[in-house]
């Protein structure tokens, strides 16, 4: 067992001598600062790199230390060289403008390329942007047409002629009939003043008696219209003289029921105040669209929005931003907007997904660009300047808001440049390369020992 212990060991030791031994030797041939055979001193300062691996950079012609390809010249930019008559005679590449910060170098491009690669370019321009905010939301009953029924009198139901939620009533149709003593009472006392009135007046009764007598049965009269009979009920009261034991409640608005007290009204005993059924106009609604907290600040109330249904694709409704909740959600992190919709035509229902948008001016006299024109690489924005005579160099710019495809530039840009708005990650990847090139260039020793 000792003795393959010893074995183990001793194989282990050699394959890492190989590990080593073949680092020096890739060192040895790819090491960028000039640690090449002789043949790179006669290459008098010309770089070769590899099409499939640009960060290999040698001083004389050879084949790629990675994939084994043939190593191919560094071309200079010419642009970079024009102006400088020492840099052609001498620098291989162009160094960048500052190159502890990493700034990117113009690239020229043969207009071959470009027709190749079907590049596109736009002229900078100022305009007005329009920011479109899209959220989604619930349609949901307007609360400023929603009425609840109640009695102002104790008693029990005995027939419920309305008791399903979903129900559409009208005005006048007739909920339910109820017993209560109270009510018989109250009809019993109008009967019995209206006639003490009129046997009066029959026997010639002074006429502040006759007076009194109509002011006690309108007394009576008045409170029974204050207990919600109709007046086509009282008017029935004063001709048979007779009080009805149950009185039929009807409604007093027309809508669709959507809540009531209990499983079954009849037999019910109700208390005065009670609400017995609640009652919701559907002709306008309201959709509960939920806003993200960064949107807030474009919100306003009385702001008209768009609102479309899944369940009518075709259509669009016009809606008002009512008013806003208190509070933000704390689990959604968004604020509840009411918006009012009209569906006079009755299509709309509660509950139903909707899709909300709100427009609002958000810039004016801002410097625009397509939003597909800029490359976002980590933090930084870049967007590609066509110099002309196929120079086009990056720029870092500012970012502001963004809408409808289309980016405003708060600094970096200017109106009336020109930018590339197809291809662009082209060019920045040629620019960082040759801003590589140019870093190793120049910590190449210009010496060889």
């Amino acid at each position: 067992r000792r003795g393959r212990v010893m074995n183990d060991a001793r194989r282990r030791w050699i394959a890492g001598l190989a590990t080593v031994a073949a680092l020096l030797a890739v060192a040895v041939v790819w090491d960028p600062m000039g640690w090449t055979s002789d043949q790179a001193d006669e290459a008098d300062g010309q770089l070769y790199t590899c099409a499939m691996h640009p960060h290999v950079l040698l001083h004389g012609p050879g084949v790629c230390p990675i994939c084994g390809m043939d190593l191919v010249p560094v071309e200079p930019d010419p642009a970079a060289h024009e102006h400088d008559p020492a840099a052609r005679q001498h620098d291989p590449a162009p160094a960048p403008a500052d190159d502890s910060l990493g700034s990117p170098v113009s690239v020229h491009v043969d207009p071959a390329f470009l027709q190749s690669f079907g590049v596109r370019t736009e002229v900078v321009g100022k305009g007005s942007l329009d920011l479109e905010i899209r959220t989604v939301g619930y349609l949901a009953h307007d609360d400023e047409a929603v009425f609840s029924v109640n009695t102002k009198f104790g008693g029990w139901i005995e027939q419920a002629h309305v008791a399903t939620v979903g129900e559409r009533v009208s005005k006048g149709d007739v909920l339910f009939e109820i017993y209560s003593p109270e009510l018989v009472t109250s009809q019993w006392d109008y009967i019995s003043a209206i006639e003490y009135a009129e046997r009066l007046r029959e026997r010639g009764a002074h006429d502040d008696a006759v007076r009194q007598a109509e002011s006690l049965a309108a007394a009576a009269r008045e409170r029974l219209r204050s207990w919600d009979m109709t007046p086509r009920q009282i008017e029935a009261l004063e001709t048979t003289r007779e009080p009805s034991r149950t009185v039929e409640f009807v409604s007093p608005v027309s809508g669709f029921l959507v809540e009531k007290t209990g499983d079954s009204l009849e037999g019910l005993r109700l208390s005065p105040g009670m609400t017995v059924l609640k009652f919701a106009d559907h002709h306008t609604l309201w959709v509960e669209a939920e806003f993200f907290e960064h949107d807030v600040r474009h919100l306003r109330e009385d702001q008209q929005v768009v609102v479309t249904i899944d369940a009518f694709p075709q259509r669009q409704w016009d809606g008002t931003i009512l008013f806003f909740r208190p509070a933000m959600n704390p689990a959604t992190r968004t604020l509840t907007a009411f918006v009012k919709v009209d569906n006079s035509d009755l299509l709309l229902r509660p509950k139903m997904f909707a899709n909300v948008v709100a427009r609002t001016p958000a810039a004016a006299d801002a410097v625009l660009v397509p939003s597909d024109a800029v490359l976002r690489a980590g933090g930084r924005s870049i967007v590609i300047v066509a110099e002309g005579g196929g120079r086009f160099t990056p720029r870092e710019v500012r970012l502001g808001l963004s809408a409808a495809g289309r980016q405003q530039i708060l600094e970096g840009l200017a109106e009336g440049e020109t930018i590339v708005t197809t291809s662009q990650f082209l060019f920045d990847s040629e620019s960082n390369l040759r801003a590589a090139i140019a870093r190793l260039a120049a910590e190449a020793p210009n010496d060889r020992p």
